[in-house]
C-alpha cells in the first residue's frame, strides 16, 4: 500500500510535466518545417540563475521582463551540474531551492508569448555527492590533483558520465519539456580551473589512459602539453575525434526526438547554433571590436551555421555581480547584428533585484531596434574583396596580438574585410579565391590541405601579405609563395629603425625618414624576392645626446615583393600587427596600408569617408529577412552599418560623441532607388556617380545603419 501511494503522489508531481511534454515540441513549427533558428532573428535573453534564485524565480515576472526587451528566445538553466527541475535520475544533484513546476510553468507561458526556450546544460562538474558515489568519473590532474569549485568536481570526458548519463539527463528534459533548443555550456576537455584562474594540466583518469591507448595504438598519455612532442600532436587528433564523437551521438539523439530542437554551443561539428562570448578584457589594451572580430570570423569560418554572440554582462568570474559598462554593451549588441548574428545577453540571474541594473535601458534599446528593423538583419553577403586569417576562434597570446593590430589598422582605415579562422581554409577553398587580398597576422602553422588552399588562390590572381612569423614552419611554402628563407626569426627589435626610402611606394612617409621599431624584427633573405624595401637600420649608438648615432643599414630588409603571374605577394617578417595593438603609432598603420595600394589599391576604394577612425564601418549586400522572400539570388540592396566608438579612450567606455556632416561615396552594383535611416526613419539625398553613391549623414549619435534599396 506504501508503494502504491508513493508512485500514485508522484504522478500526480509530475502530471503537469507530462502533459506538457505531449504538446508540440516547438511554438508554430510542424515537424517538416523549415528549422526556427534558420530565421537568423534571434534576440537572446540568457538567465544563468545562482542555485538560490530558483527559490524566488517567478515565471509570470520573468516573462513581463523578456517582453520588455524585445526578447524572442529564452535561455534557462535546466540540467547538468544540477537539475533546475524534479528528476528521477539519481546521478544527477537536484538543486535544492527548485520549486517543482518552475520550469515548466516558464515553458509554457513563454510558449503562450511566442517566446522561445532554449534550455542549458553544463556537464564539466558534478556535485560531491556524485564524485563520492563515483570518483571514477572525474578529472585527475598529473599531479593526482582534483579540480574543484566548492562542493563541485571536474568530469573527465571519457568517463561513464558525460560518455552516457549526460545523455540521460538531456533526454530526461526533452521527454519534460517542449523545449526548442539545447545549449552546452563548457563542453569538451578541461585542463583548467578558470574560476580561480589556475592551471592543471592534461587529464590523466583511467577512462582517458585507456581510450587514448585504444585510439593510438598503445601510446601513454602525455602530461605535458608541447606542441614538439609527436605524441602530445596524436593528443590533440584523439580530443578532436573523442569530441566529435560525442557530438554527432547528441545530434543523432536530439534530432531523433525533433528536428526542431537546435543544439547551440561553442564548437560547430553536428551544430546548429555556434555561440561565441564578448568577453570583459582583463588585460590592457581593451578591444572594443571583440563582437566585430567574434562575429565576423564564425560568419564566414562556419557559413552554413547559425552565429549568437553572447554579449557577458559580469566583469569576470570574480565579478560576476558587477556589470560591464552601458557603453560598452551597445558597442557589442550593434557590432553583432552588423555583422550577422542576432541579439545574445547573458545575465548573471533573473532580471528582478539584480544586483546591476545600468544596461537595461541599453538592452531594451537596441533589442527594440532589432525587432522594429528586423528584415534589414540576419540575412548578409559580404561585399568585402579582402580576407583576414585568424589564429583560431579564441585566439590568445602574441598571435592575438598581431592578428588584433592587423584587424584595428583595417577598421580605422575603413576597409571591408572577411575574418576567416586558419583551421577552416581547407574547408572553404572556393570562398578564399574569391578575395583579391589575403593578409596572414603571424599564422605560423598551416596544413597541407591549407597551404594547397593558399597557393591555388595565389595561382587563380589572390594578392597575399603574411607578417611577423607567419608559414615558420613551411620554409619551402615560405620560399615559393613569398621568396623570403628566415636566417634569424627571432631578433629583439628595440632600438632599430625602418628606413621608408622608395617614396613612391611609402607616399605616407614624405616627412619621415626613420621609423622606430620594437618587439620582434625577423632577419629574413629576401634575395629570392623580386623586390626588396624598407632596409633595416642598427640600433647604432645608445646614450646621451652628445654621442648618438650611426644607424647604418645591416644589410636586411623589413619588406619583400614578391611577383608571380597572376598576383603579388608582400612580407613583412615583424611584429607589425602588435606593435600597433600595443602601442598604435600611426607610422606603423601606414606601413600596412602603403602595402596594400601596392599590391591591390581598390581596397581602400570601396568606402571613402571623412569618418573619423573611431567610427567603425561594416557594409553588407542583404536580402530582406522575411518568410516570403524566396529569393536565393539577388540582393535587395546594401546597408552600410555605422558604430561610434568615439567615447573609448582605450581603458574607458564613455557615452559617444556626436559625429556631424559624415561624408560617403560608397560603391555598389547598382544605382539604388533610395536611401534612409534606420535610427531615424528618414530619408537620405544622394547623387549616383560612376558605380558610387554618394551622400551625407548629417549626425550619427551612438549607431545607424544606412539602408540603400535597389
Amino acid at each position: 500500500m506504501k508503494i502504491y501511494c508513493f508512485f500514485s503522489i508522484l504522478l500526480i508531481a509530475f502530471l503537469p510535466q507530462i502533459c506538457l511534454a505531449q504538446k508540440a515540441v516547438s511554438i508554430n513549427n510542424p515537424r517538416d518545417a523549415k528549422p526556427w533558428w534558420k530565421a537568423n532573428n534571434l534576440r537572446i535573453i540568457q538567465t544563468n540563475l545562482p542555485d538560490y534564485e530558483a527559490a524566488t524565480l517567478n515565471a509570470d515576472s520573468l516573462l513581463a521582463d523578456l517582453k520588455s526587451c524585445s526578447a524572442n528566445t529564452l535561455l534557462i538553466n535546466a540540467g547538468g551540474i544540477m537539475a533546475f527541475y524534479p528528476t528521477l535520475l539519481d546521478f544527477q544533484y537536484t538543486n535544492p531551492y527548485m520549486k517543482p513546476n518552475t520550469l515548466s510553468d516558464v515553458v509554457r507561458k513563454c510558449h503562450a508569448n511566442g517566446i522561445r526556450v532554449i534550455v542549458r546544460f553544463d556537464f564539466s562538474r558534478v556535485h560531491e555527492s556524485i564524485f563520492k558515489a563515483h570518483p571514477d568519473w572525474c578529472y585527475v590532474s598529473p599531479k593526482g590533483e582534483r579540480i574543484i569549485n566548492t562542493n563541485m568536481y571536474v568530469v573527465s570526458i571519457n568517463a561513464p558520465y558525460v560518455q552516457d548519463k549526460a545523455f540521460r539527463i538531456i533526454e530526461e528534459v526533452i521527454a519534460k519539456f517542449p523545449v526548442d533548443g539545447i545549449f552546452l555550456n563548457m563542453p569538451g576537455y578541461q585542463v583548467n580551473n578558470p574560476y580561480e584562474g589556475k592551471y592543471h594540466g592534461i587529464d590523466q583518469n583511467e577512462y582517458d589512459k585507456k581510450r587514448f591507448a585504444d585510439y593510438s595504438n598503445g601510446l601513454t598519455l602525455p602530461t605535458e602539453e608541447n606542441k614538439a612532442d609527436p605524441v602530445f600532436q596524436k593528443y590533440l587528433e584523439f580530443k578532436k575525434a573523442t569530441v566529435e564523437d560525442w557530438s554527432k551521438r547528441l545530434h543523432e539523439l536530439v534530432k531523433s526526438k525533433s528536428d526542431q530542437i537546435a543544439i547551440c554551443t561553442y564548437m560547430d561539428k553536428y551544430v546548429d547554433i555556434i555561440r561565441h562570448e564578448s568577453q570583459s578584457n582583463t588585460t590592457l589594451p581593451y578591444w572594443p571590436y571583440t563582437a566585430s572580430d567574434n562575429v565576423n570570423n564564425a560568419v564566414h569560418s562556419f557559413p552554413d551555421h547559425i552565429i549568437s554572440n553572447a554579449s557577458i554582462q559580469q566583469i569576470s568570474f570574480q565579478s560576476r555581480y558587477n556589470a560591464i559598462e552601458p557603453e560598452e554593451v551597445a558597442i557589442r549588441l550593434y557590432e553583432n547584428i552588423a555583422n550577422g548574428s542576432g541579439l545574445d545577453m547573458s545575465m548573471m540571474g533573473d532580471m528582478r533585484g539584480y544586483e546591476d541594473e545600468r544596461n537595461y535601458d541599453v538592452i531594451r534599446k537596441i533589442y527594440a531596434h532589432h525587432k522594429k528593423h528586423e528584415p534589414y538583419f540576419g540575412r548578409y553577403k559580404s561585399v568585402a574583396n579582402v580576407g583576414l586569417i585568424a589564429p583560431g576562434s579564441w585566439p590568445s597570446g602574441e598571435p592575438m596580438q598581431e592578428y588584433r593590430g592587423i584587424q584595428l589598422m583595417l577598421k580605422e582605415a575603413h576597409i571591408p574585410f572577411d575574418v576567416i579562422e586558419d583551421a577552416q581554409i581547407a574547408n572553404l577553398s572556393e570562398q578564399l579565391k574569391k578575395y583579391k587580398l589575403l593578409i596572414l597576422p603571424e599564422i605560423t602553422y598551416l596544413s597541407k590541405d591549407a597551404i594547397r588552399v593558399m597557393k591555388q588562390a595565389s595561382e587563380q590572381g589572390t594578392n597575399l601579405i603574411a607578417t611577423n612569423r607567419t608559414l615558420f614552419d613551411s620554409p619551402e611554402t615560405l620560399l615559393q609563395l613569398f621568396g623570403a628563407k628566415i636566417v634569424k626569426r627571432d631578433h629583439d627589435g628595440a632600438g632599430f629603425y625602418l628606413n621608408p626610402d622608395d617614396k613612391t611606394v611609402f607616399k605616407r612617409f614624405r616627412k619621415q625618414k626613420m621609423l622606430f621599431w620594437k618587439f620582434n624584427l625577423g632577419l629574413y633573405d629576401l634575395t629570392a624576392t623580386d623586390r626588396q624595401f624598407l632596409p633595416i637600420l642598427d640600433k647604432g649608438r645608445p646614450g646621451p645626446p652628445e654621442i648618438i648615432g650611426g644607424h647604418d643599414p645591416i644589410g636586411y630588409y623589413a619588406m619583400g615583393l614578391k611577383q608571380h603571374a597572376r598576383s603579388k605577394a608582400i612580407i613583412l617578417p615583424e611584429n607589425l600587427g602588435k606593435l600597433y595593438y600595443m602601442h598604435g603609432y600611426q607610422e606603423h598603420k601606414n606601413l600596412l596600408l602603403d602595402a596594400i595600394d601596392l599590391i591591390y589599391p581598390k581596397a581602400t576604394q570601396t568606402i571613402q569617408t571623412n569618418a573619423p577612425d573611431r567610427v567603425e564601418v561594416i557594409l553588407q549586400d542583404y536580402q530582406k529577412n522575411v518568410p516570403s522572400n524566396t529569393n536565393k539570388r539577388l540582393s535587395d540592396g546594401q546597408i552600410l552599418h555605422l558604430v561610434n566608438l568615439t567615447g573609448f579612450s582605450g581603458n574607458t567606455y564613455f557615452p559617444p560623441l556626436p559625429v556631424y556632416n559624415l561624408t560617403f561615396n560608397v560603391r555598389s552594383d547598382f544605382k539604388p532607388a533610395k536611401l534612409f535611416s534606420m535610427v531615424t526613419g528618414q530619408s537620405i539625398p544622394f547623387s549616383w556617380k560612376e558605380g558610387f553613391a554618394q551622400f551625407t549623414l548629417p549626425k550619427l549619435e551612438g549607431f545607424d545603419g544606412i539602408v540603400m534599396d535597389r
